[in-house]
């Protein structure tokens, strides 16, 4: 940064009332949307990953090229993936396409979860507000604890024998 640019800034914050007021002015997040009118977005849960790709259309959802209704055949998972459209008031008004690799089918369906709603995030960022109280934003990091050597899992010891 220049000095005249410096001085702009210490200007403006005066201007505005000390350097506090340019600090709690709201940031304005720009869409970010792809050559093609889609927004992606990569969801995380357990060991599961999912690339999660929305645009506008008709609430047509795929998962790794089949229906989402034959990939999460239990009713449960089908409502957790579709709970940050749902929050949003947004259901049936955006196509999702979705590859998820690893782990099992739970954590599939809440990596798809996470993944919808940092998309959604970032096509309509006036959305964040909703879906970061719906605690749709934050990542589960619980993952599986590694197995150490002299046990029989992660913290399950062999049984003792005193003789």
């Amino acid at each position: 940064m220049s000095d005249q640019e410096t001085h702009s800034l210490e200007d403006l914050a005066d201007a505005l009332g000390g350097s506090d007021a340019v600090a709690d002015l709201p940031v304005k997040r720009e869409p970010k949307i792809d050559a093609q009118g889609r927004s992606y977005a990569t969801g995380k849960r357990k060991n599961a990953i999912a690339r999660v790709w929305i645009k506008p259309g008709s609430g047509k959802v795929s998962v790794n090229g089949r229906e989402f209704e034959t990939y999460f055949a239990r009713p449960v998972l089908r409502m957790i993936v579709q709970q940050p459209m749902i929050a949003a008031s947004r259901k049936d008004q955006y196509d999702i396409t979705c590859t998820v690799t690893g782990g099992g089918l739970s954590g599939q369906a809440g990596a798809v979860r996470h993944g919808v709603s940092k998309a959604l995030t970032y096509f309509e960022p006036e959305l964040r507000g909703v879906l970061k109280s719906g605690g749709f934003l934050t990542r589960d990091s619980r993952v599986v604890e590694r197995k150490k050597y002299g046990k029989a899992k992660a913290r399950k010891s062999f049984q003792f024998s005193k003789r």
